[in-house]
C-alpha cells in the first residue's frame, strides 16, 4: 500500500489543488490531504470550513482523505500517516525555487520524498490568495474553484464587506 500527503492551507482550495488531489491519486493507493493550519495565521474560512469544502469535492474519491494539522512539520505529519512521499503541485519556476529547498530539508529530515507535479496550464496563475483577492472585490472566480467554494467566498464578502 502506498500512500502520499498533499500538503496546502486550502484556504480557499482551488480547482488547481484538486487537480493534483486527483492526479497523486493515481499514482498512489491512498492520499492524505493535509490542511496545515499556522497557529500565528488567520485565514479567510476555518480549518473545519476548508476540510468540509475539501471533502465536497473528493469524498467520492476511494483511498482520499482530509484531515487537519496545526503547528507541525511536514515530516511529523508524514510519519503520523505513515505516508512515504509528498506531492505538491508546481505552477512554475518560482514555485519550484520555493519548494525545492523544503523537499531537501524533509528528505534530509526523514527520508521523505517530495514529488512535484507540473500544475495544469489552466490553473498555472491560480492561487489561493489571488483568488481571495478577486473575489473580495466582485470579480468572477468561478472559472478556478468549485461552486461551493465560489458561494462559500460569495457569503464570506457579502456579509463582512
Amino acid at each position: 500500500m502506498t500512500r502520499c500527503v498533499c500538503p496546502g492551507s486550502f484556504d480557499p482550495v482551488t480547482l488547481g489543488h484538486l487537480d493534483i488531489v486527483r492526479r497523486a491519486r493515481s499514482l498512489y493507493d491512498e492520499v492524505v490531504v493535509a490542511v496545515l493550519v499556522n497557529p500565528n495565521k488567520s485565514g479567510l474560512f476555518t480549518p473545519a470550513e476548508r476540510v468540509a469544502l475539501i471533502e465536497g469535492e473528493v469524498g467520492d474519491l476511494d483511498g482520499v482523505s482530509v484531515l487537519t494539522f496545526e503547528a507541525q512539520l511536514l515530516v511529523d505529519v508524514c510519519r503520523s500517516t505513515a505516508a512515504g512521499a509528498i506531492v505538491k503541485g508546481l505552477r512554475g519556476e518560482t514555485d519550484y525555487s520555493y519548494e525545492l529547498p523544503m523537499a531537501v530539508m524533509n528528505r534530509h529530515l526523514a527520508g521523505i520524498e517530495t514529488l512535484f507535479l507540473p500544475s495544469d496550464p489552466e490553473f498555472a496563475q491560480v492561487s489561493s490568495s489571488l483568488i481571495k483577492e478577486v473575489a473580495r472585490y466582485g470579480g468572477d472566480v468561478s472559472r478556478f474553484v468549485p461552486p461551493a467554494v465560489d458561494e462559500a467566498l460569495t457569503a464570506r464578502f457579502t456579509t463582512s464587506g
